[in-house]
């Protein structure tokens, strides 16, 4: 069991866009079993491979005790209605915002061997499937907070 670092705000992988994944191998197994033991920390809703210090296009989730991973992945489907909860981050430890997200949403890509996998859900994992994707963009949920959620979210690390 490898649980890895976590790389916090700041640290320039985490605003660098990921490269896709091209080669499915024995090493892109290795890091799927870190995101998976990393995930599995108790709090833990989801972790791209940019938070562990890899570029690649590459995540990992646990919600309400479904555990997983997907490679390459693309958001082919976002809802119209929207949810306006707290979210926060493990790259940006001890911060909450109010983040507007999908309520529901599609996830297309593959698994560690290459098959072509297809991750649906609402509420929670909608938003984590919206997160993850966002870290391998290179965005941080801070970059989607807005008005008065924004100023206290930057007041907050300005003070830290």
């Amino acid at each position: 069991m490898t649980i890895r670092p976590i790389r916090e705000l700041g640290d320039p992988v985490l605003r660098t866009p990921s490269d896709e994944v091209t080669t499915f191998d024995a090493g892109l197994a290795a890091l799927v079993r870190d995101l998976l033991d990393t995930v599995e920390h108790p709090g833990r809703a989801g972790l791209a491979a940019p938070q562990i210090g890899v570029g690649v296009r590459v995540f990992s989730y646990n919600v309400d005790g479904e555990i997983g991973h997907m490679v390459n992945p693309v958001i082919v489907e976002r809802s119209e209605e929207t949810q306006d909860g707290d979210e926060g981050c493990l790259s940006v430890p001890g911060l909450w915002a109010p983040t507007v997200r999908a309520m529901h949403c599609v996830a297309e890509g593959f698994d560690l061997d290459g098959k072509p996998l297809r991750l649906e859900g609402s509420g929670l994992m909608a938003r984590c499937l919206q997160h993850e994707v966002d870290h391998l963009d290179g965005r941080l949920f801070l970059d989607r907070l807005t008005g008065e959620a924004r100023k206290t979210a930057l007041r907050a690390l300005r003070a830290r």
